[in-house]
């Protein structure tokens, strides 16, 4: 492997191989000291991801975090983490090394050889901040980099790593994992997910237009905003319908409002418009389609498909179906299921009927407007203890 291939953007090959306490004080304070550079940017107030992600390290949250995990053991990295990150998703990166910092680790992140603003923005933040005195120790625990496809030097970094994390599609990780990683490391891999909400029409009916107005911005977050990209997005609405079924049309002539101010690109509408006709061609769903405007398509379903995973849109192309019973609906949510998002429900009494249900999926039930708050817990990884291991005395 020659460093000639390699684009370092954060630090350099001299990788730490020393690991420290989860949620150890330098990190906690590392994170905060990113979240305060990268919100005194105003480029980056241009990304709502940027910002997200900036939220996300404030010293309120990471405390949080901190207070949520217990553990009466003590628990170190395990030593080098190999991150390698999605190409659809471009903040993910720095949530990814941000979860192997406070499991204890050092980190080598590869990132997408697409050029993405928002990862510019964020390295040179963490740079900044590497350069400051008191988190000099740091250097030797991040690692962003860049390289062109290259199974050597992939090889290389998974055979240094003690665990190695994948985000990306199926036949990403399977290509991935033809590099081999030592006996005694682990591996986390976030594959190709899909989710969909539930919502209580009914509720929807009884809403004010304001509160309507709120539901469909936080609908609009969890889906336009990643272009339906991310694995938490929702692309299908399982109604619990009312009898007036009036609900769903207050909802969606709303969310047309709110995505109006959608970056809608000539491409995109050519996209989703090819996509929901070969879907409406193809053998794989039976629906029928209506356009609301170049901004929102939303295809009635006649019936669900086996599973539910093959209904997806993209640019604002939803789907909708009513709920006749949780039990037949657990039928259709086989393991690719992430989240399911819901409005007017009890999640916990969901949850409940999920799992009496024997329902392969669903790992995350969360509120509209919270379908992308990424954690320490996700995809059903506890990714902190996945990444750290236990001390034990006696």
């Amino acid at each position: 492997m020659s460093k000639n291939d390699i684009n370092y953007l954060v630090g350099s090959r001299e990788v730490s191989f020393t690991p420290m306490k989860v949620y150890s004080k330098i990190v906690c304070d590392f994170l905060e000291n990113l979240s305060k550079c990268i919100m005194s940017k105003p480029v980056a107030k241009q990304y709502p991801d940027i910002i997200t992600f900036a939220f996300w390290c404030r010293k309120s949250n990471i405390s949080r975090l901190q207070e949520q995990y217990s553990s009466k053991y003590v628990r170190v990295g395990r030593g080098n983490v190999f991150h390698i990150a999605p190409s659809n998703v471009p903040i993910n990166f720095a949530f990814s090394l941000a979860f192997g910092l406070l499991a204890g680790n050092s980190n080598v992140v590869r990132v997408s050889n697409k050029h993405f603003n928002q990862v510019d923005i964020v390295c040179d933040c963490i740079n900044e901040c590497l350069d400051k005195t008191e988190y000099n120790r740091l250097k030797g625990y991040i690692s962003i980099v860049k390289y062109q496809h290259n199974k050597d030097i992939t090889d290389e970094l998974s055979a240094q790593c003690s665990s190695r994390v994948i985000w990306g599609g199926d036949n990403t990780i399977e290509e991935i994992r033809s590099s081999c990683i030592p006996c005694r490391a682990n591996e986390i891999t976030f594959a190709d997910r899909y989710s969909f909400a539930i919502i209580d029409e009914s509720r929807v009916e009884q809403c004010s237009d304001a509160e309507v107005r709120t539901l469909t911005d936080n609908f609009y977050n969890d889906t336009y905003l990643m272009d339906q990209n991310a694995c938490s997005s929702p692309h299908l609405i399982i109604w619990k319908a009312s009898k007036e079924k009036r609900g769903r049309e207050k909802f969606w002539n709303q969310l047309l409002e709110s995505a109006k101010k959608y970056d809608l690109q000539a491409k995109k509408v050519v996209d989703k418009y090819t996509l929901a006709a070969e879907l409406a061609t193809s053998d794989k769903l039976e629906f029928k389609l209506k356009t609301y405007s170049n901004y929102l398509y939303v295809g009635k379903l006649k019936q669900l498909p086996e599973m539910l995973d093959v209904v997806r849109g993209k640019y604002g192309l939803f789907f909708e179906s009513d709920l006749k019973s949780l039990k037949e609906l657990c039928e259709h949510i086989g393991t690719k299921v992430q989240t399911c998002v819901t409005y007017g429900m009890n999640n916990t009494d969901l949850m409940n009927k999920f799992i009496e249900s024997g329902c392969q999926g669903v790992d995350r039930i969360v509120p509209i407007g919270k379908a992308m708050d990424i954690g320490v817990y996700w995809d059903g990884y506890d990714v902190i203890g996945t990444l750290s291991r236990i001390i034990v005395t006696e």
